[in-house]
């Protein structure tokens, strides 16, 4: 029954807070001055827990909070910590910076080499810099939409590319509308955005027929409202779409680069005229990159009047610092590297089979999905194919119980529909662990709340 869920739940956020009483003291203190709730950033206060702990030191998938609870790491800063928690050649790329300086406004020696890597990893010939991925986002849509002369752009039902107020739209019985929680915007982003549902190939086609969208932009998989894979051959029939009405694909591949060194657009041969990561791509330093074929680079620049300096909407002071540059080299060269994948990837398919097993056992009509080394465990038999399959799907009071249980027991996921992230030094004696405390946490739970 519900009841008993909520009970587990209520149980559980009482064991979280006595383990923690030096965050909880600093949680009340903070309650009505300085950081609101005690946070920087008010995402902090999302998480299911009754207060945030506070995080005292992290190495590799290790966390250690300021009442000494040392818990496995799932969640990896949500990717920015993707390669693990202060990764030694980022570190040694810092120290080996700070006698040069760490931003210009020119560029560093390392320009030319992480132009190369970026090339050979993604296929784009042409790169900028941003500090994060909102940025790199809101930059790459400025240059579709001037490569086009085009004004609207595309975006799928549950889509997330960070603050980028084009994407923050809703879709409500078929329309576009600004997103319900969207603060302080003044127009309605719909009037230049339009979204419809991901895998809608009659929807996309409509829309595309209208020879005005400048830019589709997605996730290769989708990841922010639950986790969405494309059906087969939905990706071919977009680009064969999208280059018949001359409308380019942006790929946000900052959640998708679990796929593998060159993110899920290479392995599986996607051809994006315009690419973005952030998050990780710096080993946790604040950085983002975004590429484009040549012809858009062309067209791009060719839009911007030469008598005009700066002030194009594009780049910002702090963009492709000495600094950036130093920890996209050392990340590039030394963590996003086949090796580094191939423990990733096998960790986590090691957790998957272990996660299935158990939801088998216990006769859970749930499914796992994955996208190279993240994955999540979804509350459908079978796989959902939208958004609003997704959220039909979501059962909010199971998700905060599961999140909270196993991180007492020493295991911390994402704070969004629990997903979890397998890094490079997650070892398989943590994936057992995690799956003994994922059987044990079955175990409590009601048959009905199953």
């Amino acid at each position: 029954m519900r009841v008993a869920l909520d009970e587990l739940l209520t149980a559980e956020n009482k064991r979280y807070s006595d383990q923690r009483p030096l965050s909880s003291a600093r949680a009340s203190r903070n309650s009505t001055s300085g950081f609101t709730g005690g946070v920087p950033l008010h995402w902090m206060r999302d998480w299911p827990q009754p207060f945030p702990m506070v995080i005292d030191t992290a190495r590799g998938n290790r966390l250690r909070d300021i009442d000494g609870n040392e818990l496995v790491d799932f969640c990896l800063g949500d990717t920015g910590a993707m390669f693990g928690h202060a990764p030694a050649p980022v570190m040694q790329a810092l120290r080996r910076q700070e006698d040069r300086g760490l931003t210009y406004m020119l560029p560093s020696a390392d320009v030319e080499r992480v132009g190369e890597l970026l090339f050979e990893r993604f296929g784009l010939p042409c790169w900028q810099m941003a500090v994060t991925a909102s940025d790199a986002n809101r930059f790459a849509l400025r240059a579709a939409r001037a490569a086009t002369g085009r004004k609207r752009i595309l975006v799928f039902d549950g889509c997330y590319h960070g603050t980028v107020e084009d994407t923050l739209v809703d879709l409500v019985d078929g329309r576009t509308v600004a997103r319900r929680s969207l603060v302080g915007q003044v127009q309605d982003p719909s009037q230049t955005t339009v979204m419809i549902a991901f895998n809608d190939r009659a929807a996309l086609e409509s829309e595309l027929s209208k020879n005005d969208i400048a830019c589709i932009i997605a996730e290769p998989v989708m990841t922010n409202c639950g986790m969405i894979l494309p059906q087969p051959g939905f990706w071919d029939f977009l680009r064969q779409a999208t280059r018949k009405v001359g409308t380019l694909l942006l790929l946000d591949e900052t959640h998708t680069i679990s796929t593998g060194p060159g993110g899920y657009g290479r392995a599986y041969h996607l051809e994006p005229d315009l690419l973005v990561l952030g998050k990780p791509v710096a080993g946790g330093v604040p950085a983002a990159v975004w590429g484009m074929t040549q012809a858009v680079n062309n067209r791009l620049f060719a839009a911007r009047p030469e008598s005009e300096h700066g002030h194009s909407g594009i780049g910002t002071t702090l963009a492709g610092s000495a600094m950036q540059l130093a920890c996209v080299r050392a990340t590039l060269e030394d963590l996003m590297t086949p090796e580094n994948y191939e423990k990733m990837l096998s960790g986590a398919k090691r957790l998957e089979a272990g996660i299935e097993d158990f939801i088998a056992k216990h006769g859970l009509a749930w499914h796992t999905a994955r996208v190279g080394a993240r994955l999540e465990v979804v509350f459908s038999p079978s796989p959902v194919i939208n958004a609003a399959e997704a959220r039909a799907a979501s059962d909010s009071t199971l998700e905060r119980f599961l999140h909270v249980a196993l991180l007492n027991r020493g295991f911390l996921l994402t704070p969004f529909h629990n997903m979890m992230l397998v890094g490079p030094d997650t070892t398989e004696a943590d994936t057992t662990a995690f799956l003994a405390a994922f059987g044990n946490v079955l175990n409590l739970l009601p048959l009905e709340a199953e």
